[in-house]
């Protein structure tokens, strides 16, 4: 049963590291792409829809990789699931202090109340994003060689 468990938290730290990859890979492009207005209108929702989405995700990995460890806690590769978890827990502290306040003025932005400095903000939110994929690509590394 465990060994399932371990499984599923893989494959939800995973799945947010491909969503958090595309967004940035081949969604930015396409919405960068698009004329007039409309990239910028974009970039707005997606930072409404994924705002409300990912953290759940984020919370919810982390907690998964947690129960993980305590469960496993005198096993071989415990440490692996802890770095991981730790991994998850800075992912989360850079989305609250960097990206997040980013996002919750970005959300809101129109074409007819957006800031000067706008693409320069998207910008900042996207190098922090990259740091933030590396680090969950990190924990999702560590925890498929803890399975392995």
């Amino acid at each position: 049963m465990l060994s399932a468990f371990e499984v599923l938290t893989i494959v939800v730290v995973g799945l947010m590291v491909g969503v958090e990859c595309s967004v940035v890979f081949v969604m930015k492009p396409i919405l960068d792409a698009l004329p007039g207005d409309a990239g910028q209108l974009g970039h707005a929702h997606g930072g409404r829809m994924l705002g409300a989405a990912m953290p759940v995700w984020y919370i919810g990995s982390l907690a998964l990789s947690a129960v993980w460890a305590v469960a496993r806690w005198d096993e071989q590769g415990t440490g692996l699931v802890v770095t991981a978890a730790a991994l998850l827990v800075l992912s989360v502290a850079m989305s609250l202090l960097l990206l997040v306040p980013i996002n919750n003025r970005n959300k809101t932005w129109t074409p007819e109340n957006r800031p000067a400095d706008w693409k320069q903000q998207l910008n900042r939110w996207e190098r922090w994003h990259y740091a933030r994929i590396a680090v969950i690509t990190g924990a999702f590394a560590l925890l498929a060689a803890a399975l392995a």
